[in-house]
């Protein structure tokens, strides 16, 4: 334990997600033996992500108008959405480059044990930019773990009685994995995935 100031930076550092104990040590002595400059800029940048940022009225995305540059843009295909647990996800499917679509952020997932249920979640909100009928399919992008399963099988089920075209991103092997490493689940998946080889 470490005197005051010191013993409270690194507590609140250890809040943040991925921070242990010793990781919220080091970043808090590499803040104390850092140029002052440098520091302020990083104060800074992060009240004016406090103060700007906020979340796109329409998708639940980070955007600093009301509305985020993807809802924005007239070229993307209206008709697909991509429905993702957070905003960090929306950044990996489009460095993908395979999605053209538009894109619903629920703000987590499914947890219980959290008490995170489907009412916390921005499911009502998808419900909403459905009912104008130009959506036409509706691609579950949740994380692959306990609780993204649980969120795309409770979106299953309620969208099917919907009518609009419901489908999962495919998963399985990742490139460069050994099948003998590959768990039963994942294994599973790839072997419900498999394509014809032409």
């Amino acid at each position: 334990m470490y005197e005051g100031a010191v013993q409270e930076l690194i507590d609140e550092l250890g809040r943040l997600p991925g921070v242990g104990p010793k990781s919220a040590q080091r970043i808090a002595f590499h803040i104390l033996e850092a140029d002052g400059e440098d520091m302020k800029r990083l104060v800074n940048s992060i009240v004016t992500v406090k103060e700007r940022v906020k979340f796109c009225t329409i998708c639940g995305n980070v955007a600093e108008q009301e509305t985020c540059g993807i809802c924005r843009d007239p070229r993307r295909d209206p008709t697909a959405i991509c429905v993702v647990e957070e905003s960090k996800d929306v950044i990996a499917v489009e460095r993908t480059r395979s999605f053209r679509g538009k894109y619903h952020v629920l703000g987590g997932s499914i947890n219980p044990i959290a008490g995170i249920g489907p009412d916390q979640l921005r499911i009502r909100e998808l419900l909403s930019r459905l009912s104008d009928d130009e959506v036409q399919e509706i691609i579950i992008a949740t994380d692959p773990n306990l609780e993204g399963e649980a969120t795309a099988t409770y979106l299953v089920r309620m969208l099917k009685t919907i009518g609009i075209k419901v489908t999962r991103l495919a998963s399985g092997l990742p490139v460069g994995g050994d099948l003998e490493y590959a768990d039963e689940i994942t294994l599973g998946r790839a072997f419900e995935g498999r394509r014809t080889v032409s």
